[in-house]
């Protein structure tokens, strides 16, 4: 695939037509962190923060995000997800939350960018909940870990 499918044969932006594409079974796994204080990060994992479960809250926000990736990317389609899982996990090592969304529906696109917007919402969320504390946190390395379904089959992010 070499071409932006995005694109017309005019250059302008469209909607794909997904419409006569095999309805397959579609998964999209990512992965992002979010980087901060060693302070924040035991804030979150003690449960001591003032806001609440921050790590809770964010789970929800990823699987909202997922169900709302159309109305935020204006080329997507609008998909019905049969699945969302996202996994939260402080990694006192790193000072760093890390994110793994995976999402998946049975229809004829992927939900790559669900699954994108899912992890970021996610960790925009535990930023959102700390900045009072730790305006300095990064979100990092966010990006497609393994797509599965459709007309491209299987993709996994080779270990670097």
């Amino acid at each position: 695939m070499n071409e932006l499918t995005h694109f017309n044969q005019s250059g302008e932006a469209h909607m794909v037509d997904v419409g006569n594409k095999q309805e397959t079974q579609r998964t999209a796994v990512t992965e992002g962190r979010i980087f901060m204080r060693p302070e924040t990060l035991e804030l979150i994992r003690r449960g001591d923060h003032k806001k609440g479960d921050v790590l809770g809250i964010a789970r929800v926000a990823g699987i909202m995000a997922a169900k709302k990736t159309a109305d935020l990317v204006p080329l997507c389609h609008p998909l019905a997800l049969t699945h969302v899982n996202i996994d939260l996990t402080a990694e006192p090592d790193q000072s760093a939350v890390h994110c793994v969304a995976t999402v998946k529906t049975r229809g004829q696109t992927g939900v790559e960018m669900e699954a994108l917007c899912a992890t970021q919402v996610a960790l925009l969320t535990i930023y959102d909940m700390c900045k009072a504390v730790d305006r300095g946190m990064s979100i990092e390395q966010v990006r497609l870990l393994e797509k599965a379904g459709g007309k491209s089959g299987h993709w996994k992010r080779t270990p670097e």
